[in-house]
């Protein structure tokens, strides 16, 4: 054998070394899996006393959640008006969620802010509201928030009270739902919305959860698979900083947020721990009196 055979067959010895068979080029390889990226939007104290309304804090909860899950890059998010970089923001966005003041007015308060949730949801995002981010005090914006979210608080006939109750799946298919995974019945002092606004049309929201109400079980968390794809989850709680203590109400919004964004979720429901310097409030803010809901 010729020495230049011979460097021929140690040259392609080396190629199959480096490249077997089968094997793929770093430029071949498939893409790694997408970090989704979630909106965690806030606004600052809105009038309300302190403990209730804790929108940052209580955002910073949901932020140390969704960290444990892997995938997921949570972004925390001071969304008051005129919030500039918003458009840009949620055009970057696989989710967003609401935990600001009057958040159905606020969505469509800014034109270019709309269009960019719509944006969102057209190409399949996850939308998530939490209490006073579901409402508004007037009727006009309801249809554009009702399209996005499937679930509203709003207009002058909107209805709001603070009960102890035993919440408790809205139905027994409600009881399989991904959302309320590890969750079972469990008793909660809280303002809740009632008497919630609905999306009507072919694909209905699915109740969640409901509690009591003068007698009268009311659906105070909800589910939506969108016509074009997406999700949106709904839950009218929370008013009270303290509940976040519950790991029902942890897990019922991380695992809601999780849902839109179409994570699996455990049949036993996510870990939700929480240590005391997590449950800890912002300094307090010197602000003008608001109204009430």
């Amino acid at each position: 054998m010729t020495s230049q055979w011979i460097r021929i067959s140690l040259a392609a010895s080396l190629v199959l070394l480096l490249h077997p068979p089968g094997a793929l080029s770093a430029d071949e390889q498939p893409a790694a899996r997408k970090t989704l990226r979630v909106l965690l939007l806030w606004h600052s104290p809105d009038g309300h006393p302190r403990t209730t309304h804790e929108y940052q804090a209580g955002m910073r909860i949901i932020a140390g959640q969704l960290q444990r899950q892997r995938g997921i890059q949570a972004l925390l998010v001071h969304a008051n008006d005129p919030w500039p970089r918003g458009p840009e923001l949620l055009d970057g966005a696989d989710a967003a969620v609401l935990f600001v003041s009057e958040g159905a007015r606020w969505l469509s308060g800014d034109a270019k802010r709309l269009a960019a949730f719509q944006r969102l949801a057209a190409r399949g995002g996850g939308l998530t509201g939490l209490h006073w981010g579901i409402g508004t005090r007037k009727a006009e914006p309801i249809p554009a928030f009702l399209s996005l979210l499937g679930g509203c608080h709003g207009g002058p006939d909107r209805k709001y009270t603070v009960v102890t109750a035993r919440a408790t799946p809205a139905s027994p298919s409600a009881k399989t739902h991904p959302v309320l995974n590890g969750i079972g019945p469990f008793e909660v002092k809280d303002e809740f919305y009632y008497k919630l606004k609905f999306v009507a049309g072919p694909s209905s929201v699915t109740p969640l959860l409901k509690v009591p109400i003068n007698g009268s079980p009311e659906t105070v968390s909800w589910a939506w698979q969108r016509p074009g794809g997406g999700r949106s989850f709904g839950f009218s709680g929370l008013h009270f900083h303290d509940n976040w203590r519950k790991p029902e109400y942890r897990r019922l919004v991380v695992q809601g947020i999780l849902w839109t964004l179409k994570k699996p979720i455990p049949t036993q429901g996510v870990p939700v721990p929480l240590v005391p310097a997590d449950f800890k409030l912002p300094a307090a803010v010197p602000g003008k009196p608001g109204r009430r809901n």
